[in-house]
């Protein structure tokens, strides 16, 4: 099947070599990190995750989140989401892509995972990290394609994909658990000591996932006229209603905790972020924005008028992709590092070469995402000419 993604008009090839462009233009980048490591990015002793590990959890439960398809889909035949299951699900493939690459470029040289398979220490978070993120892309991999190929022979999926498929359910909680588990773990960190941190990560993963979704099936329907369905996309809306609204009730969850008990090793990381601590508060604008767009998307995604309005979905989804990217984000790595356990503060800014290897992981994981979107259209296209 992978022929279908050699045939597109001019546009597809310009856009897959300008992708190729941009990642060209960060291996070039990343080149400097390899010889130079980590210190050309804008992390320190204080502040030792960053733009990459930021990301990459982010795009973590976007990833997760292909389970709201695949759980109605194939556990409760809910048939309004056939066209866009695969699109969920190679969604999630290239999300795990980008997650991969992220990681082995917070490690600073790649052979440093090396490090993970030689030496296995089941007592390490990042141990079990790595073997629930290949298992889930591995996962997608084998189901997504194994389904499309059976539509494509106009034949029921082969009975050996059902048990990978009820698998991939739990797996997509526990990619998004264990991330939670990498923070929550550290218990000189008073930020991410919390018990509701996972179900925080997994709300937020229901609430930006099915956005990004949202946005891409608009985008695709625009591209190559294969409409996901407007039924399936006002479900998912609602789906990222619903979610977005327990993340931002867990949040408050944890104002409440952490201000009504007046812990100074935990308020203080809330007083950074809010209102700034020291006279340091590079990210204040940044988190208020993400409050405020995260309320403003839960007015347009609850009223139903507001909802079936497909300039006013396309907005209320960029909205909860602002709030979520943010809040889980930057907002996240350096809301727990900043001030550090001595209350002192050192704050965190991308450099220049980081951004742009940024840039190129997402130029990968947009080279994955359109090959396969290529030719997942394709064939849906030709099921329907037939």
């Amino acid at each position: 099947m992978l022929e279908k993604a050699l045939e597109g008009q001019p546009r597809y090839w310009g856009w897959l070599i300008f992708l190729l462009a941009l990642i060209g233009a960060a291996a070039f980048g990343y080149s400097f990190q390899y010889r130079e490591g980590l210190s050309i990015t804008g992390m320190s002793r204080d502040v030792s995750w960053g733009f990459y590990i930021a990301n990459f959890t982010f795009l973590v439960g976007v990833a997760a989140s292909a389970v709201m398809l695949v759980l109605p889909y194939y556990l409760h035949h809910y048939k309004t989401f056939g066209r866009i299951t695969i699109l969920g699900e190679f969604l999630a493939i290239a999300s795990v892509v980008m997650c991969i690459l992220f990681i082995v470029a917070d490690l600073g040289k790649p052979a440093r995972v090396n490090n993970v398979l030689l030496h296995p220490t089941p007592n390490s978070i990042l141990f079990w990290d790595m073997i629930v993120l290949n298992g889930y892309l591995f996962l997608n991999l084998i189901i997504g394609w194994t389904t499309l190929a059976a539509e494509r022979k106009e034949l029921p999926p082969p009975k050996w994909v059902k048990p990978l498929i009820y698998l991939s359910i739990p797996w997509a909680v526990s990619i998004h658990t264990v991330t939670a588990f990498l923070y929550a773990g550290l218990p000189g960190r008073g930020f991410w000591l919390t018990a509701i941190l996972a179900p925080r990560f997994l709300a937020s993963a229901f609430a930006a996932g099915p956005a990004v979704l949202i946005l891409l099936s608009f985008l695709v329907r625009g591209l190559t006229k294969f409409d996901a369905g407007k039924e399936a996309r006002e479900t998912l809306a609602k789906i990222v209603c619903y979610a977005i609204i327990m993340h931002l009730f867990f949040f408050f969850l944890e104002v409440f905790t952490v201000g009504y008990s007046m812990i100074p090793s935990h308020l203080a990381h809330l007083k950074y972020l809010y209102f700034g601590y020291h006279g340091a508060g590079g990210l204040v604008p940044f988190v208020w924005t993400a409050l405020v767009a995260g309320f403003a998307a839960i007015v347009l995604l609850i009223v139903p008028r507001f909802r079936q309005k497909e300039g006013l979905l396309i907005t209320g989804c960029i909205l909860v992709f602002v709030c979520t990217w943010i809040d889980k984000g930057m907002a996240m790595i350096s809301g727990g590092f900043v001030p550090n356990p001595l209350h002192e503060v050192t704050e965190y800014a991308p450099t220049n070469l980081e951004l742009l290897i940024t840039f190129g992981v997402y130029g990968v994981g947009a080279l994955v995402l359109t090959i396969l979107y290529k030719v997942a259209v394709s064939i849906k296209q030709q099921e329907e000419l037939r």
